[in-house]
């Protein structure tokens, strides 16, 4: 399992530019799928005016031709449907090509039903719109020389509809109505399609924002982890020599012989063994393991150990745990999930040293951890800040960080941290995580054979 601070180094260094690639492969996906079913709702269009024009206005149309027409971009739509259903990145070109199948299918139908005397011959204009959002500038001025050379060979080579332009009768004359038709479907699929287009544009952006805030917070975390890493190097030496004096004095006459010395001599080796736990547990994150490797474990063996060790180093004062997971998983153990939930403790036993609940449960492979107390529970500002560095209800610098690293610890293992106020008094901070996060790798590959037909 790869050691949480080497893990944020490498996400701070990779993940921005991955995330917003992702970002612009889901933007550009969402924009090809609404292009499909533009497309359908313009095959409904088109096979509606052909039925209107042959049945009720009785003019004349190669309707064979036409349908063959209708035919191919059918089969063309639902192959693309089944291409883009799942979600892949959408090149440039190939959205160009999607377009450009949409002009020749448009081409070729008004070169069948007299090309620029046609009053739908406007929807060009549909396909030009379409191209300025969907495709970068040169593409989009080629669809425009193309659409317009279209247009060009439609006034050279179709044959005029025969409709009588008969303009004087203003309303009444059929080629007006087709063309006020034809402009309140413009005017529909470009309001539709556009405004869809705007909404995927904004989420991309909301997206891309919170990315550079993460990316920001994720720098921060391999400076603290630097910097930790750091001080526990210069730790290591002092503690060393704190312990041996400390074993040097219980073997002296005169601290051996006095019961109440002896047990002070006691207590300060056992908070200076926490000590260089803590160390240790600083050098692990930071893969520098003093001769320790991540051990095999469980879930609830995990968990009950990480709760024994809280309060034997703790002076809480009345603890509930209840540890509701009936289905133990393989896990190994993970430092920075195990110093993510001490931290969480920590902060509920400050805000209330009477009273600290702790509530585990198992839910379709995600682990809930949840912490309670019975404190004056956040303040509103701080609950709509949670997450963020330095956001604490403690006067002193350099506090609020618990939260800010359980957030991010949690995030880069596929799960999330929320913070609320009980109605009965105190606060409940809610840690959950997928299991497969921190599952053996043996486990995951023998729960993805098991799954497999």
């Amino acid at each position: 399992m790869q050691n949480p601070l080497e893990f944020f180094a490498k996400a701070a260094r990779s993940s921005p530019q991955a995330a917003a690639a992702n970002v612009e492969f889901a933007a550009g996906h969402k924009n090809m799928l609404q292009l499909i079913e533009l497309r359908w709702i313009a095959v409904i269009g088109q096979i509606t005016t052909i039925a209107a024009a042959i049945l009720i206005f009785r003019i004349e149309l190669p309707l064979v031709h036409m349908l063959q027409v209708l035919a191919c971009l059918i089969a063309f739509n639902v192959a693309s449907h089944l291409r883009w259903h799942e979600r892949r990145p959408v090149s440039n070109g190939e959205m160009f090509m999607a377009l450009l199948v949409d002009v020749a299918s448009l081409t070729v139908l008004l070169y069948l039903s007299g090309g620029i005397t046609n009053p739908f011959a406007f929807l060009y204009l549909l396909q030009v719109i379409l191209s300025a959002v969907l495709l970068e500038v040169l593409w989009t001025w080629v669809i425009v020389l193309i659409t317009t050379f279209c247009l060009a060979g439609l006034a050279m080579y179709a044959q005029p509809l025969a409709l009588p332009f008969d303009h004087a009768r203003g309303i009444s004359s059929l080629y007006i109505q087709g063309l006020l038709v034809c402009f309140a479907l413009d005017a529909a699929l470009l309001v539709m399609f556009i405004s869809r287009i705007s909404d995927t544009l904004r989420d991309k952006a909301a997206q891309l924002a919170l990315l550079r805030q993460q990316a920001v917070e994720e720098e921060h975390i391999v400076r603290m982890g630097l910097l930790a890493s750091g001080a526990a190097h210069e730790l290591g030496t002092p503690l060393a020599t704190v312990s041996v004096i400390l074993g040097d004095w219980k073997r002296m006459p005169q601290f051996r012989n006095d019961p109440g010395l002896l047990e002070d001599l006691n207590e300060m080796q056992t908070q200076l063994q926490r000590c260089k736990s803590i160390v240790s547990g600083i050098l692990l994150s930071a893969g520098e393991a003093r001769g320790e490797s991540a051990v095999r474990t469980t879930v609830r063996s995990f968990l009950d150990g990480l709760v024994a060790t809280w309060r034997a180093s703790r002076p809480v004062a009345g603890f509930q745990y209840n540890n509701q997971v009936l289905e133990d998983v393989p896990v190994a153990s993970d430092s920075a999930l195990k110093q993510t939930i001490d931290n969480l403790l920590d902060n509920a036993l400050e805000a209330s040293p009477e009273w600290v609940g702790l509530d585990v449960r198992k839910e379709d492979g995600v682990l809930h951890v949840v912490v309670t107390d019975r404190g004056p529970g956040f303040p509103a500002a701080m609950l709509a800040q949670i997450g963020k560095p330095y956001q604490s209800t403690k006067a002193d610098p350099g506090h609020g960080l618990g939260l800010f690293l359980a957030v991010n610890v949690a995030r880069k293992l596929g799960g999330a941290v929320t913070a609320a106020n009980r109605p009965e008094g105190g606060a409940q901070v809610s840690l959950s995580l997928p299991l497969s996060s921190i599952a053996i790798e043996e486990e995951r590959k023998e729960a993805s054979i098991d799954r497999q037909p």
